[in-house]
């Protein structure tokens, strides 16, 4: 059994998508899309979540080219993960992302959401395929809860 829940977020220049874990750390729900403010303003409402939810750990989708290559917002989400480590004192762990977006993407449309509604619940479905992939990636290991 785990002591907490993770958080996971779907980094971006203007939001992190949000989902947290149940306690058992087999699923992930979206809790809502953080509208970034400066990083004090980020980190606060960062916090707030982390002693809501009991967070004992945090899981950021990276960014890659299909090749696997590295971009210039891989390199903003490495930044952000350092710096929430120092910041939070949690174990920020790293999943690829590859093709979150469009998963959520398809998924809304499939769910029937209309365009001007899709925008905003697009971050928070991402930060839940972030999450739940990490989630099953370490129960198939044998990392369980």
């Amino acid at each position: 059994m785990t002591e907490g829940r993770v958080l996971g977020l779907d980094v971006g220049d203007a939001t992190f998508g949000v989902a947290v874990s149940d306690l058992t750390w087999l699923i992930a729900s979206g809790i809502g899309t953080l509208r970034r403010k400066g990083w004090e303003a980020d980190v606060a409402a960062l916090r707030a979540l982390v002693a809501e939810h009991e967070i004992v750990r945090l899981v950021l989708g990276v960014p890659r080219k299909l090749d696997g290559r590295e971009t210039e917002q891989t390199r903003k989400t490495e930044r952000v993960a350092v710096a929430l480590e120092a910041a939070l004192g949690l174990p920020v762990e790293r999943e690829d992302e590859t093709w979150t977006t469009a998963a959520a993407r398809r998924t809304l449309t499939l769910a029937g959401v209309r365009h001007q509604k899709k925008s905003g619940a697009l971050d928070q479905v991402a930060a839940c395929l972030i999450l739940q992939t990490w989630l099953d990636r370490r129960r198939a290991q044998g990392g369980g809860g």
